[in-house]
């Protein structure tokens, strides 16, 4: 399975994607995640439907310094991949 997330809020410049990514890790899903120019954090994930939702339970909580207030969430076609990575493009 595999998600598309939007997290807004206070979700940039507090190490919510270093906090997605060994979130991520931990719970061995694949994906990525990445700043948007509204200030916004979008990812995508991809393993298992429980984990993945343990991931969004994490990802709501975020960082300490996060304040997320909203959280879109879609499932998309999954594609083969081997990690998780912050992206940069």
């Amino acid at each position: 399975m595999r998600v598309y997330l939007r997290v807004g809020g206070r979700v940039q410049g507090v190490g919510f994607r270093y906090f997605s990514y060994h979130t991520a890790n931990r719970l061995g899903l694949t994906g990525w995640v990445r700043n948007r120019d509204d200030g916004d954090v979008e990812m995508e994930v991809q393993g298992a439907a429980s984990t993945i939702e343990a991931f969004a339970q994490a990802v709501k909580q975020g960082p300490t310094w996060a304040k997320v207030t909203e959280l879109e969430q879609h499932k998309i076609d999954p594609i083969v991949e081997h990690s998780f990575s912050i992206a940069d493009w």
